[in-house]
């Protein structure tokens, strides 16, 4: 099937933005007639040095900034359309998150903007933490996370929707080599299982080893695009990889191409493998000896619900013991303190309809009789997901007043 008749992701034809001062003079022309198209499970890239305008392509995509001519589709319908917001998952050159808020509760907070109900949001909390390698450190404040540890959980939050379409800008920015590789390795992983990526980065290497095409960016133009294969192929020259060979063998050999060809061999010298590959050697080495460590941990697999093979056991369990009021009994500690959680979640929630207008600080979390003195490190305190939320609700609320 031809890539002209396949359904496209977004659609780019003439995409122009152009900046422009107080007078409404033009200040600079970020993007200038920008033709591209992001096809359906491909992996494609925005290459380019700082100012050649893959950021402003981005934020127009999003709908955070308005095109000056030209035709931008997403999903077949115009950025601003706030139903393709849900099938978008985004992670920002720089991670703005709430510093005061653990892993666990801001994947919480996010699952919220999301409506994923609480047993969503707690099972793809776990596998996401697990997968960036953050679970041993997740009671921790954000703030107190160095670049490349707020890194890994921005990826997480760009993933807590399963979103269809992945956007990540710099997603190695700050993160150590292990960290970047895992990341390249996830991003090619969610290649194959179906996801729509559209990855920009001035890194050359991050996006020849995961991306199917690229487009080359400078000056808000595209100087070049194509497949990986297509734009890297280097026509002029000829390899032919053998074991070592001894000098004898190599002088016979410069004869025939000689004899045949009319010049010589330019250089004869053996492969090297690339610094990164040395690196991870050397890690896994230290950790088969079981180096201690106080950075983030290996990731694990990538999370259930991305690999699309989550099982509906556990909902069809619980609607069974729902039903069954002697198997309830027979439920397991865990699941027993899950209910207890989710009545207090309930209690909660009525308490602060109650005194919403009254009182705007975060509130402590109730602890009911059968919960231990000392909180979870694995508890999220709702109250304060909540008091943002609401927050974030007046604020539209006072803007539809004012428009009004």
């Amino acid at each position: 099937m031809q890539e002209e008749s396949r359904e496209k992701i977004v659609e780019a034809v003439g995409l122009t933005k152009v900046f422009k001062d107080f007078w409404m003079r033009p200040k600079a022309r970020a993007v200038d007639n920008v033709d591209l198209e992001i096809y359906p499970n491909e992996i494609f890239g925005l290459l380019g040095p700082n100012g050649s305008g893959k950021s402003t392509i981005i934020k127009m995509i999003l709908g955070l900034l308005h095109k000056t001519r030209g035709r931008l589709l997403v999903f077949g319908k115009p950025p601003s359309d706030v139903m393709v917001k849900k099938h978008i998952g985004f992670l920002p050159e720089e991670s703005y998150l709430y510093r005061f808020l653990n892993p666990r509760e801001t994947l919480d907070y996010y699952g919220k903007l999301f409506g994923l109900n609480r047993k969503v949001r707690r099972r793809r909390t776990d596998e996401l933490l697990d997968m960036v390698g953050l679970t041993q450190v997740s009671h921790r404040a954000i703030g107190e996370f160095s670049k490349g540890m707020t890194r890994r959980i921005g990826i997480a939050q760009a993933l807590i929707n399963d979103p269809d379409f992945l956007i990540l800008d710099e997603p190695t920015s700050g993160l150590d080599p292990i960290g970047t590789r895992q990341v390249k390795d996830l991003i090619i992983e969610l290649g194959k299982r179906g996801k729509t990526i559209l990855l920009s980065s001035h890194l050359l290497a991050d996006v020849e080893d995961v991306c199917d095409r690229m487009v080359m960016l400078y000056g808000g133009k595209i100087r070049a695009q194509g497949t990986v294969d297509e734009l890297l192929c280097d026509t002029e020259r000829t390899m032919i990889e053998v074991p070592r060979l001894n000098v004898d063998t190599i002088s016979r050999i410069e004869q025939v191409i000689q004899e045949c060809e009319g010049f010589a061999i330019d250089k004869v010298h053996a492969p090297r493998q690339k610094l990164e590959q040395l690196f991870m050697e050397i890690v896994e080495r230290a950790r088969q000896e079981q180096v201690a460590t106080s950075g983030a941990l290996d990731g694990g697999r990538t999370a259930a619900f991305l690999r699309s093979d989550e099982g509906e056991g556990d909902e069809l369990i619980d609607n069974l013991l729902r039903d069954d009021p002697e198997a309830l009994k027979a439920k397991p500690v865990e699941a027993v303190q899950r209910k207890e959680e989710a009545e207090s979640d309930r209690v909660l929630d009525s308490l602060m309809q109650d005194e919403q207008s009254e009182e705007t600080a975060p509130r402590a979390r109730p602890v009911s009789e059968t919960q231990p003195d000392a909180p979870s490190p694995d508890d999220v305190d709702d109250s304060v997901i909540d008091s943002l939320l609401g927050s974030e609700e007046d604020d539209s609320d006072d803007r539809k007043r004012d428009k009004g």
